[in-house]
């Protein structure tokens, strides 16, 4: 029976590294990702946008949060001072991706720099923008969205003294672009989805388990550096440092900023226990972003205690609330604000943070709530719900505990997605809390 209980977890292991593609592989998925997002996405999003010119400029190791979504796989950066221009002749139907620069810019983005008719970068860049006489310059600058603001002050006084008059009239922020081309998913993206989401769940699934988890010896910061291993052992990369919090039957509340920033970091974990893990990954470009819960059986528990599993049911009510909620047009604070009116007729005591996901963690899109702000977030929050985006429903709902003489919250996190259907969780979501250790089926 001991070799029966090591067994298991290892051959989870190898059947998670299966599935994962070798770096070069990796390397062919992602750019052909980012051709056709190139050739086929781009041009639609520029209409939508009416914008008929993006120049996009960054400095090597200052990049811009926008380029490098745009960049071949084996660019790990910028190169120097790279410019992109994007020019889409709406009735023509064409677009000109085009890279000043000696070399050209993966498959699709074409090197047009005469370095004999224009030694000097910035005159070239200027040639481009004369000989297609945009009606406007998009360059990426926002207040409101930091993943829009990438052009950094010099690169824009530089372009802005660089340009004449008649052209300096016609640049506008390309934030409405900028923002739709990394909240984008297109068909390929989403069918590679749901593996990470799978992932991420199987991670979790090992880590609160018996495998990891003995009561009374573990701490929280054991569990954090296992997850943190268990990503990297198995070649994938996280864009934050997981986190392991505790709710026990003890007089200490649990806020956000507990759960956040002021938890203890090696508390050992006990029997009895409520665990909550944050974790998420990033693979193919992109991220996964994921809360789920635990519960630490005491000697002769068989089940989760009936209190507990009132309070996830009420977290997976609150879920629904609020992705009913979805629908074109919608913007973040009317989604966030009608939902806690929803969730308080029932009764339920809900803070609701959840923010878009793909190309990054917290991604560009509609803010619907944080957890401090939960009056609407001005700005982020007033941007309207487009299909065929992607969001980590992320929130959490309090519940009396009787026998604990208080509130526990119920923290979740899953990743879901919007498209013409409605909304639909990417690879489903936990309805049941983990029991660690997991009732084996054979033995009472």
């Amino acid at each position: 029976m001991r070799f029966l209980l090591i067994f298991v977890p290892l051959f989870i292991s190898i059947e998670l590294r299966a599935q994962i593609l070798s770096p070069r592989e990796q390397s062919r998925v992602m750019d052909e990702i980012l051709q056709e997002r190139l050739d086929n996405l781009l041009p639609v999003l520029m209409d939508r946008a009416n914008l008929d010119m993006w120049v996009v400029i960054s400095r090597e190791y200052n990049e811009d949060p926008v380029l490098k979504t745009m960049l071949p796989s084996t660019w790990l950066s910028a190169r120097r001072t790279t410019m992109l221009v994007f020019y889409r002749d709406a009735v023509k139907k064409t677009i000109d991706k085009l890279a000043i620069a000696r070399y050209n810019v993966g498959e699709s983005i074409k090197a047009s720099w005469d370095m004999q008719k224009f030694p000097d970068q910035w005159d070239a860049l200027l040639d481009i923008i004369k000989s297609r006489n945009p009606k406007k310059i998009g360059i990426n600058t926002s207040l409101h969205f930091g993943h829009a603001d990438g052009l950094d002050h010099t690169h824009y006084d530089l372009l802005m003294k660089k340009l004449p008059a008649e052209l300096k009239s016609r640049v506008v922020s390309a934030e409405p672009l900028a923002v739709a081309w990394l909240e984008t998913r297109t068909e390929r993206e989403m069918q590679i989805y749901p593996q990470l989401v799978d992932i991420t769940h199987a991670i979790i699934n090992e880590g609160f388990s018996e495998k990891v988890i003995t009561p009374g010896i573990t701490t929280t910061d054991d569990v954090v550096w296992w997850f943190r291993k268990k990503i990297r052992d198995l070649g994938l990369d996280t864009w934050f440092h997981p986190s392991v919090s505790v709710q026990r039957n003890d007089p200490e509340n649990f806020e956000h900023l507990r759960s956040f920033s002021n938890r203890p970091k090696d508390d050992l974990i006990r029997p009895g226990d409520l665990l909550h893990v944050d974790i998420g990954i990033t693979y193919l470009r992109l991220n996964t972003d994921v809360q789920q819960h635990a519960y630490v059986r005491k000697p002769g528990e068989n089940s989760l205690p009936e209190s507990l599993r009132k309070a996830m049911a009420n977290g997976n009510r609150l879920q629904d609330i609020l992705t009913t909620q979805f629908k074109d047009g919608k913007t973040g604070n009317q989604l966030l604000l009608a939902a806690l009116d929803q969730a308080k007729r029932e009764g339920i005591t809900a803070s609701i943070y959840t923010h878009p996901l793909g190309l990054h963690g917290h991604a560009a899109g509609p803010t619907i709530g944080m957890w401090d702000q939960q009056g609407g977030v001005p700005g982020s929050g007033d941007y309207p719900l487009y299909p065929r985006t992607a969001y980590s429903i992320e929130l959490n709902a309090a519940t009396e505990i009787p026998e604990w003489k208080k509130s526990v919250r119920i923290m979740l996190e899953e990743d879901g997605y919007y498209d013409e259907k409605g909304f639909r969780y990417i690879s489903g979501r936990q309805k049941e809390i983990y029991l660690v250790p997991r009732i084996q089926g054979n033995i009472q």
